[in-house]
């Protein structure tokens, strides 16, 4: 696949993590801080939210295979889940002057829509690029083409609302994005839907229920695996303006430390695919790992006014994100059977599902949990909770990912992942 193929593909991908940052990560503290939801009512109305998000995945997985062989089915599902994820995103930030009641519902509704037609289009975004080559370092290209538009889009989403709402104030600087997200959506998605690649249709025969799907021992690893590394992620991406709020002490820098971060997540995918190719994908996926672990043991000495100690923290961890977020898709992909190949869908629906329930936990219970322990935005003296939280709880649940992929009850991580050669 060429380089013009792989582009037009990838555009889509930018626009789509420009919403991931601002939904999961700023919405919490823009209702939290800036309009003052109480933490606890703010958590659960994010954990119930992504919790019935997560319900409806694999049905739209279902979705997304039974239109596969309708004319344009792909293309009109993807047409309008983008005009519904482009006004949700302007409703989110946007929110009327009302009680706290009022800005829970208006949260919450906003967050219902966001979430369902990021849904449907992250999963036919997917699907297409599983179903776009069956070449096992031509799959590790295309996940890191389009991971590394979205970390492009990240970027963005982290230095353009910090610099709008520091001149113009937070309501008018999101305001302001929610509207540029939505253009830039629309503009993505006419490119990737004009030059793309055409997916590889299968047989309309063949499609599995979710019992087969998930019968596959090496299916049941990876997604064990995923879903204890994406808890690993979701943790410090929900806490983290908290945390330079409340223990770095520097709000002023969060831009700052959110663009060295994904900027080099950026820079570092590409050596991530290129070593993939070399030695493995759950290998590479075990070095990238050991950098964000180090960067987390470090944030244990980061205090009030570290700025530049916590940029190094930032980069090193942002360089294992991009390990993070190239890998364990193409690992998926591997990991399908040939047989099973006409329900990809289902197979990235599942695969969605874990990656919004991880956030969904990681909301639902820290927010709720640091209430708990005393912590109050604001009050820097209450943070020695949130610290410890930001960095040990993602260890914990990188250890367990790490278990998982490499248990020696099982020699699928050597067999069909971590070997390339064995795979091709």
């Amino acid at each position: 696949m060429d380089k013009r193929h792989l582009l037009a593909y990838a555009a889509l991908s930018l626009p789509l993590a420009m919403s991931m940052m601002p939904i999961y990560m700023i919405s919490p503290k823009f209702y939290g801080d800036v309009l003052g939801v109480e933490l606890a009512a703010l958590g659960a109305v994010l954990f119930l939210t992504r919790l019935l998000d997560t319900a409806q995945d694999p049905l739209i997985g279902r979705l997304v295979d039974a239109t596969q062989h309708r004319p344009g089915g792909w293309a009109w599902l993807m047409i309008g889940a983008s005009i519904a994820l482009a006004v949700g995103f302007v409703l989110l930030f946007m929110p009327p002057d009302w009680s706290q009641t009022g800005l829970l519902v208006w949260l919450g509704g906003s967050l219902v829509l966001v979430y369902g037609a990021h849904s449907v289009l992250s999963v036919c975004y997917l699907t297409w690029g599983a179903r776009l080559t069956d070449d096992v370092t031509g799959r590790a290209q295309v996940t890191g083409w389009r991971e590394a538009f979205g970390l492009v889009g990240v970027v963005v989403a982290s230095v353009l609302p910090a610099v709008w709402v520091g001149q113009q104030g937070a309501r008018v600087g999101y305001q302001w994005f929610a509207w540029l997200f939505a253009v830039m959506l629309l503009l993505a998605l006419g490119c990737t839907l004009r030059w793309s690649p055409a997916p590889k249709l299968l047989s309309r025969q063949g499609r599995q229920d979710l019992r087969t799907a998930l019968s596959p021992p090496e299916v049941r690893r990876v997604l064990w695996f995923y879903l204890f590394n994406a808890i690993s992620v979701a943790v410090p991406a929900t806490l983290v303006l908290f945390f330079i709020d409340d223990v770095v002490q520097s709000p002023s820098y969060a831009g700052l430390f959110l663009g060295v971060y994904f900027c080099a997540g950026m820079l570092a995918l590409p050596l991530w695919v290129m070593l993939a190719a070399r030695i493995g994908k759950a290998r590479a996926w075990l070095m990238g790992s050991g950098l964000a672990a180090l960067s987390l043991f470090c944030t244990y000495w980061v205090g009030a006014g570290d700025v530049f100690f916590y940029a190094v923290v930032c980069a090193l961890a942002g360089a294992g994100l991009g390990a993070d977020v190239a890998l364990p898709p193409a690992m998926l992909a591997d990991a399908i059977p040939p047989t099973h190949r006409s329900s990809t869908g289902l197979y990235f629906g599942i695969w969605v599902l874990i990656g919004k329930f991880a956030l969904a936990l990681a909301a639902g219970v820290t927010l709720p949990a640091l209430q708990v322990f005393q912590y109050q935005p604001g009050h820097p003296e209450s943070a020695v909770a949130l610290g410890l939280t930001y960095a040990l709880l993602p260890l914990l649940f990188k250890g367990l990912a790490l278990v998982v992929l490499f248990s020696q009850s099982s020699r699928f991580s050597l067999s069909r992942v971590c070997s390339r050669k064995e795979s091709t």
